[in-house]
């Protein structure tokens, strides 16, 4: 299967708006799991004053978790997906959310300007086009010293884990993303992952693109060794 990218995904993004939370939603740990990312950032007194872009928000779980973290920073959620964006307005949020439809590697064409004190960045960057160019404009948006935290789907390299998330895509995600008619959507989550980084090439992407003091930070629970959250500094 060839990968979707761009307009395709974001058509893909689209149709399945309207059901993606409750698809999420049965995966366990999922909104556990981008509350401790998004805290790894560790932004001090609840983010009071600090500028914090959320890269592909999507349906605004990830903005969900910056908020539980840091409920006093200024967000600036970005998704190039009208119809995820869309699901994400319609909910209730505090004033100090922003949302602009945008890719992650055109901010400035939306109007979305630094400096940033910090990134969060959620199963974006499988599926950007160009992975080191998008890190390069995150980074050029963000002030020294920076805090950047991905949460992102990238194996470990062991065989083991390459084929439990093989065996939960055949068995569990696509067969559900078939009953909703998203089927297209969700095989491209299988191949995305396996075509990716593992986590340590995707650290190293990283450390190249302007990020120091790089981590590779586990998730618990099946996830572990399939997702991770990586950590930095923009150097």
């Amino acid at each position: 299967m060839s990968l979707l990218r761009d307009d395709s995904l974001s058509e893909a993004f689209d149709h399945a708006a309207a059901r993606y939370d409750r698809m999420v939603s049965a995966s366990p740990g999922y909104h556990g799991h981008l509350r401790r990312s998004a805290r790894r950032l560790g932004l001090p007194d609840g983010g009071r004053g600090a500028r914090v872009l959320d890269l592909g928000c999507g349906t605004g779980a990830s903005t969900a978790a910056l908020l539980s973290a840091a409920p006093l920073a200024r967000i600036t959620a970005v998704d190039a997906s009208p119809g995820m964006l869309a699901r994400a307005v319609e909910k209730s949020w505090s004033p100090g959310v922003r949302w602009v439809e945008a890719s992650a590697d055109r901010l400035g064409d939306a109007g979305v300007e630094g400096p940033f004190d910090a990134v969060f960045a959620a199963y974006l960057f499988r599926n950007v086009t160009d992975p080191d160019r998008t890190l390069k404009s995150v980074r050029a948006v963000m002030a020294p010293g920076a805090r950047i935290a991905v949460h992102e789907y990238a194996l470990s390299g062991k065989s083991m884990d390459r084929m439990l998330w093989t065996a939960v895509c055949r068995s569990v995600i696509i067969p559900l993303g078939r009953a909703c008619g998203d089927a297209r959507l969700y095989e491209h989550l299988w191949h995305s992952v396996l075509g990716f980084d593992t986590a340590q090439e995707f650290a190293g992407r990283m450390r190249e693109a302007g990020f120091s003091r790089v981590r590779v930070l586990p998730l618990p629970g099946w996830q572990t060794g399939i997702t991770h959250t990586f950590v930095g500094v923009a150097a």
